[in-house]
């Protein structure tokens, strides 16, 4: 993984590799930036007092950071590790790892084209970080969104190969929830308007919407989206055309969400 910056700002979060622990405090590279070294002192390593400095960190362990300051012309970085709390750490690692992968996928994609990875990075890689923040954030937009990678300006066998890359590596994230619809219809030809107003249910381009018979009269509808709040809205809107449908004819339709006994 390239470093991304020079130097991270105070405040940051940052992945660290443990070189060397003393009683004083703890030596560190960080992953992100070079191998650059930082210092966790004992009074930032954990609340309260330290009698034994490794019993919360040992030589060889991959911590996450929060920088305390910076001294770009000694190159001194002080760092907490008190100050990062579980969720941070965790939210952080992961992000870290989207980022080996994606260097990873961009490796992948120089070499479609003839490139190594650092001529990739030179060429294309710099410019979509800059504008992305992420080189992740460029493969998850290419999967979902390719014509957005094309307003860039990139030549267009990059966008090519990225947009195939992320295709075949990136799998987004997805939230499914469901329901149970209950339908009927009065009419002697009910069958028909049910079937004829369920298909209305499924008609989505952004999300998946399935419905599966139960047992009559009832149906479970099923949603997965990207987040919660288009699952909602789609499973929402979902329910308001199959109910307008059955009841132009005469039908009626009920819904309960999975959690509602």
């Amino acid at each position: 993984m390239p470093a991304r910056a020079d130097f991270p700002d105070i405040g940051d979060l940052v992945v660290c590799s443990v070189t060397n622990v003393k009683n004083f405090g703890a030596f560190c590279t960080l992953d992100e930036y070079g191998g650059k070294e930082g210092f966790i002192h004992v009074r930032d390593v954990a609340t309260g007092w330290v009698k034994y400095i490794r019993d919360h960190v040992r030589e060889g362990q991959k911590i996450v950071c929060k920088v305390l300051g910076v001294d770009e012309d000694k190159g001194h970085i002080d760092l907490s590790l008190k100050q990062v709390n579980d969720h941070a750490r965790r939210e952080k690692i992961q992000e870290w790892k989207n980022e080996k992968k994606a260097d990873k996928l961009l490796e992948i994609v120089g070499t479609k084209l003839g490139k190594s990875f650092d001529e990739s990075f030179a060429e294309v890689g710099d410019k979509l970080l800059k504008e992305y923040g992420s080189l992740f954030a460029v493969f998850e937009q290419a999967t979902t969104d390719p014509d957005s990678i094309k307003e860039l300006g990139l030549d267009k066998k990059w966008v090519a190969a990225i947009t195939e890359v992320a295709k075949e590596n990136i799998e987004l994230p997805s939230v499914s929830i469901d329901g149970t619809l209950e339908i009927m219809s009065p009419a002697h030809d009910g069958i028909d308007h049910i079937k004829k107003a369920l298909v209305t249910g499924l008609d989505s381009d952004d999300v998946e919407i399935k419905i599966h018979y139960v047992g009559a009269p009832k149906y479970k509808v099923s949603v997965t989206a990207q987040d919660y709040k288009t699952a909602e809205q789609e499973l929402k809107d979902s329910i308001q055309r199959i109910t307008t449908a059955i009841e132009k004819t005469g039908g009626s339709a009920s819904f309960k969400r999975k959690e509602e006994k």
